[in-house]
């Protein structure tokens, strides 16, 4: 497993891209990182919280719904609608799971200024980040092979491959691994990226995950067990 690339499994489904979409779920358009023990540390010492908690804003993307709220790039999220936040998971899913076009408060620690709160109107999750998110909640994120290539307005094109598996997931227990070439996805063809987004766009949470790989001269088929999330 490639640390980097995983820990992009925490981070993916807060992402923006520059597509609107049609995903039930929510989103606010920003990337984000768990603390470090010294940070915990350090915010229980200065602002007296005993659990030493929060979510550490590294970027909030232009024209979302986390830039017109004024969240900023530095802010510590301990709390979402009065729930405390303690990891990038919980607020992922704590927004994931908001409806589109609700306000909700989070709460916020900020350098210099400490605690604050603020309103955000969710908006919607890109189908682009609905399709990472499916695919990190059963524990993988695909990408391009590496080195694709792209003459004038022709792209070579060939089917995506796992770049990162989540340890204890239900991915890393099917035995899928990274460098794996995807082929199906429940039953579906994948010749493209854009081809396995919407076959896992069109997956349900609620049942196992049916993949067919190759890996080198072996084509597997694989079953990933169903991973739905418990707010």
């Amino acid at each position: 497993m490639i640390k980097g690339l995983a820990a992009l499994l925490l981070l993916i489904m807060l992402l923006a891209p520059a597509a609107a979409a049609d995903s039930p779920w929510g989103w606010l358009g920003i990337r984000i990182r768990d603390l470090s023990e010294q940070e915990m540390d350090e915010i229980s010492k200065k602002y007296g919280l005993r659990e030493g908690f929060g979510v550490y804003v590294v970027e909030v993307m232009k024209e979302t719904p986390a830039e017109g709220s004024g969240l900023q790039p530095g802010d510590l999220i301990v709390g979402f609608r009065d729930r405390p936040v303690v990891d990038t998971r919980t607020l992922q899913r704590l927004i994931a799971h908001t409806t589109s076009g609700d306000t909700v408060g989070l709460t916020i620690l900020r350098r210099e200024e400490g605690r604050r709160r603020l309103s955000v109107r969710v908006g919607a999750m890109p189908d682009a980040v609905a399709a990472d998110r499916v695919a990190a909640e059963f524990g993988f994120l695909v990408r391009d092979p590496e080195g694709q290539v792209e003459e004038s307005t022709s792209r070579l094109t060939s089917p995506p491959t796992v770049a990162a598996i989540l340890a204890k997931s239900p991915a890393e227990k099917a035995g899928l691994q990274v460098g794996d070439t995807l082929v199906e996805v429940n039953g579906r063809p994948v010749l493209t990226l854009q081809a396995a987004r919407e076959a896992l766009l069109a997956a349900s949470l609620e049942r196992p995950l049916s993949l067919v790989v190759r890996r080198e001269s072996e084509r597997l088929s694989l079953v990933l067990k169903t991973a739905t999330p418990k707010l």
